[in-house]
């Protein structure tokens, strides 16, 4: 079964709801006029229940099918990210400094569509719940609607979500059982010395020279504390000190990014690091502060849902299109958290060649946005089939 022949002649809808909510972007939990554009179209669509502020500005839509069942989760991210957008489209942003780079506005509007579908249809058992969360990007929206309730309040027994990839070819699926996405944690080392003339470094404690012992004392976490078939990935991606070419300063900062599937991986990268960090300064004669950040968990798709999604995404896109047992990828996602409450699945939705996720020059592909739609649609006629 090929594309939901109904929701096929959604096309040209669907690319005006996603073209609106790319003029409208916004950031973190501060999707008000994006979520106020969701409510209005799904009040239209006829949908049972909308409940708004949640997660400050999410939403949760109730569609109930034809008789008793379970509740099945559909998550799509709303907020947009802080870039100037580059291309001069007709429905570019209309805020300055923020845009849709990572494909938001596409995810809503694949569940609106499906949304639109199943409020007509009603071609399943139970309720479906149309989650439709901020910040993504930042802080975790996901998170906080689990703190908020949202798998209790809507007795949600199940959820799943889409994301688009650009260079995969149109229509393509990826998913795979087990982890996924990468945990992301933030590091940040904040080093204090004595500065003093560039010209007599003996009367000094340089911290540029502990800044530097420390990045390159924490690249031997990955080559020689951890085994090589664990993912782990430890970046330095900031190192800020000094003012002119004939002072020493007094204190310079790091900053970096690690990403890991597995908790005993990321407990002993926390733990190195706090010993390289404390030893470094000791040799160098400085003092420094670790501050270590915890952030998104591994995205870990359950493996009997995650079989499940892959045999939709088969009818959808036929066999040669889906790949079940794709490659972990290093980046992270907040889903995560509705996955560590709930048994569920998330998958990559090729959209063809475009510029990559979070440049100013990309834009989602209107083309997917009936094939993501339909994927949701029969997820939940065949997740909860009429008697």
């Amino acid at each position: 079964m090929p594309v939901v022949n109904r929701i096929a002649d959604y096309a040209n809808e669907m690319k005006t709801w996603r073209r609106h909510l790319h003029q409208i972007p916004e950031l973190g939990l501060d999707t008000v006029k994006s979520a106020a554009y969701v409510a209005e179209l799904l009040e239209t669509f006829g949908v049972d229940e909308i409940h708004g502020s949640i997660a400050q500005n999410g939403i949760v839509a109730i569609i109930k099918g034809q008789g008793a069942g379970p509740t099945i989760g559909l998550r799509a991210d709303m907020d947009a990210l802080p870039i100037t957008e580059a291309r001069d489209l007709d429905y570019k942003s209309q805020t300055p400094g923020k845009m849709h780079a990572c494909g938001h506005d596409g995810h809503t509007t694949m569940l609106l569509g499906a949304a639109k579908y199943l409020a007509e249809t009603r071609n399943f058992a139970g309720q479906v719940a149309l989650i439709f969360q901020p910040a993504e990007e930042i802080i975790g929206g996901a998170r906080i609607m689990v703190e908020e309730g949202v798998m209790e309040r809507f007795d949600i027994k199940e959820v799943y979500a889409l994301h688009n990839a650009p260079g995969m070819p149109v229509g393509q699926f990826v998913t795979t059982p087990g982890p996924f996405m990468a945990a992301v944690d933030t590091f940040t080392v904040n080093i204090t010395g004595q500065g003093g003339h560039g010209a007599m470094p003996h009367e000094t404690r340089d911290p540029v020279m502990a800044a530097c012992g420390i990045a390159q004392a924490i690249q031997t976490i990955v080559s020689r504390n951890h085994h090589a078939t664990e993912d782990l990935v430890i970046s330095v991606t900031q190192i800020h000190t000094g003012t002119v070419d004939n002072v020493i300063p007094e204190t310079a900062y790091i900053n970096g990014t690690i990403r890991t599937f597995n908790p005993q991986v990321q407990q002993m990268v926390m733990t190195r690091m706090a010993e390289i960090v404390e030893g470094c300064a000791m040799a160098y004669g400085v003092t420094a502060e670790l501050d270590y950040d915890v952030g998104y968990p591994a995205t870990i798709n359950d493996a009997q849902k995650t079989e499940f999604a892959a045999d939709v995404a088969r009818e959808i896109s036929g066999e040669a299109n889906v790949e079940a047992e794709g490659a972990r990828e290093m980046g992270a996602e907040d889903f995560a958290y509705m996955l560590e409450a709930r048994p569920g699945a998330y998958l990559f939705l090729g959209q063809g060649d475009s510029a990559g996720l979070h440049h100013p020059e990309y834009d989602f592909n209107d083309e997917i946005s009936p094939i993501g739609a339909s994927f949701f649609a029969r997820l939940v006629e065949k997740a909860q089939p009429l008697a």
